[in-house]
């Protein structure tokens, strides 16, 4: 149990690699315009570690960062500037006087907005695993998102159960921000890596009788 193929070295080697991806990933997201392509790498590396092939994971990460870095750049600016859109209509609405239209149109720009972080999870996550063009990538992670919406709405949940923990603790909610910092950016990717590894598996197939893949 404690030796080196032992249950427990497993568990403590996967916490390390986590602790280590979780750092890489928030520095190298600091820069804010970077965080497309962190993300991308984030989600190369954690999707090989649920399928038990993992590798080296600090050269693993950079290679994939490195790889990726133009086109998931481009991709996360054009969704955070599409954001901008549910955001600030969110905004608008909740200064105005409560009632039907106004809980409606609340509902309406929320569901907006929790569709660009799906495509956004699901770009990222193709975007490490396939090649395409942009144009092509997005389409797909919309149409994989809305196509398998069960599994999205599990990946949604999975990747904001930090926001709601911090909503429900309020002023309890420091050790939250900790967590996330030390090891929870990566231990959702994580989590998230095994749904994607299960719906990407037939697209994989597809991808390897064309050159391009696109649903």
């Amino acid at each position: 149990m404690f030796g080196i193929d032992g249950k427990f070295y497993e568990i403590v080697s996967a916490i390390a690699d986590l602790v280590i991806l979780n750092l890489l990933f928030v520095l190298c997201s600091l820069p804010i315009f970077t965080i497309g392509a962190s993300t991308t790498a984030l989600f190369g590396v954690t999707k090989k570690m649920a399928d038990n092939r993992e590798g080296y994971i600090v050269r693993t990460y950079f290679k994939l960062f490195k790889e990726n870095f133009k086109q998931s750049t481009a991709m996360w600016l054009i969704l955070l500037m599409l954001s901008i859109i549910p955001t600030l209509d969110l905004y608008i609405v909740n200064s105005l006087k409560e009632g039907i239209v106004v809980t409606a149109l609340k509902g309406l720009f929320l569901g907006f907005a929790l569709a660009i972080l799906f495509v956004f999870l699901y770009a990222m996550a193709l975007q490490s695993t396939f090649e395409n063009t942009i144009k092509i990538t997005l389409k797909n992670a919309l149409l994989m998102g809305i196509g398998h919406f069960p599994w999205t709405l599990l990946i949604l949940c999975i990747t904001l159960l930090p926001v709601i923990l911090i909503i429900f603790l309020g002023k309890d909610a420091v050790s939250i921000i900790y967590i996330m910092l030390f090891a929870g950016f990566a231990l959702l990717a994580y989590l998230n890596s095994y749904i994607l590894n299960f719906i990407f598996k037939k697209y994989i197939k597809l991808a390897l009788k064309k050159s391009t893949f696109f649903i």
